[in-house]
């Protein structure tokens, strides 16, 4: 019986082992897999960036802001968001789960699944600027404030891993000087009503929020010396 008793405890044991091995290993795969690709985190380069860096050189600036970088719904990620003030570009990383376009299937009653090559998403930035700015305290009043939409100028790159897919998207023109704050707005191509609230939205920039300057890398460089 007692022989008993040590087979049931070590199988126990071993069970315990088994199981804190098992989740070790979930959340070191997560972490294999969840970081962007290499190819996608350097900066992204047209002419804009490319005669700003001609201008400015190893002294243009990026900035950054500590956002939240997933939505409420889980269904995207802004992975990245870089400022270039004296290009007045915005660029970032737009990141959603294999799931997300099992979502759209059924929340959009479609047919079939959308492919991971299709670009089923409109994204937009939403400037907000004070139409007041004498007074500070009325900035959470939506009708203090007017909304401009930018449109991308294109997608620069796309990368794939198991779980994600990956967009940069270039925003030229654009500049948070008056900006009170900064949305990222996605829609889905079929449904691209304005008016209407987004699929997913994130927030890319506060005014009462502080950036951080980010350096340039040589990875980056290369990417805006390509530019011919």
């Amino acid at each position: 019986m007692a022989n008993t008793g040590k087979i049931i405890g070590k199988i126990f044991k071993a069970l315990f082992y088994l199981v804190i091995i098992l989740i070790n290993a979930i959340i070191l795969w997560r972490v294999l897999f969840s970081g962007d690709p290499a190819s996608i985190k350097p900066l992204a380069a047209n002419e804009i960036t490319a005669h700003a860096y001609s201008e400015f050189g190893k002294d243009l600036v990026l900035q950054t802001q500590n956002q939240r970088t997933i939505s409420g719904s889980g269904k995207f990620s802004v992975t990245d968001c870089v400022f270039i003030p004296q290009a007045n570009q915005v660029q970032i990383t737009i990141r959603y789960n294999n799931s997300t376009l099992s979502r759209l299937k059924e929340d959009f009653d479609l047919e079939s699944e959308p492919d991971r090559d299709s670009e089923v998403f409109d994204v937009t930035i939403v400037k907000t600027t004070d139409l007041t700015p004498a007074n500070k305290d009325d900035n959470t009043d939506s009708s203090k404030l007017r909304e401009e939409r930018f449109y991308p100028s294109e997608i620069a790159d796309t990368a794939y891993k198991t779980l994600y897919s990956y967009r940069k998207y270039i925003f030229d023109n654009i500049s948070y000087d008056d900006a009170v704050g900064m949305f990222v707005d996605i829609y889905y191509k079929g449904d691209t009503d304005y008016s209407s609230s987004p699929y997913d939205a994130l927030c890319i920039y506060d005014a009462l929020m502080p950036l951080e300057e980010r350096k340039l890398s040589g990875k980056d460089i290369k990417a805006i010396s390509s530019v011919k």
